[in-house]
């Protein structure tokens, strides 16, 4: 079974976001669940900081040794920081998902909605 980390928010197409203390940047990356299901990671296409991104809406892409998926961003705003580990090290992706592996953050854009981030226990009946 995968992890799940109680303390995330989800989204249906496998992102994780985790609110950073206090302010309206939250910081995203791909679930346990997801780096399993692509296997080997060989390669992260991400955002440039400063680019604009819709909830739901492609933003990156994710290579692995099986496919090319699709990064969507869980929120609309800004991207204020990208995990620039990832274009020496992308299988930080599947060695540490929840950490060392996150891909970009985002700035939440006033008034955005994040009513569409689903808890751990309903990504975990989606997950199974």
């Amino acid at each position: 079974m995968s992890e799940i980390p109680n303390e995330l928010k989800y989204t249906a197409e496998h992102e994780w976001v985790r609110q950073t203390d206090g302010s309206s940047t939250v910081r995203v990356g791909i679930t346990d669940y997801a780096q399993a299901a692509l296997g080997d990671v060989v390669y992260v296409q991400l955002p440039e900081v400063g680019t604009s991104v819709s909830a739901g809406a492609a933003c990156g892409e994710i290579e692995s040794t099986k496919s090319v998926s699709d990064l969507y961003a869980p929120v609309t705003g800004t991207v204020t920081a990208i995990n620039e580990a990832l274009s020496a090290r992308s299988e930080l992706v599947n060695s540490d998902p929840y950490g060392g592996g996150w891909m970009i953050e985002i700035e939440v854009a006033a008034g955005a909605e994040t009513s569409g981030l689903i808890d751990a226990a309903a990504y975990g009946a989606i997950a199974d």
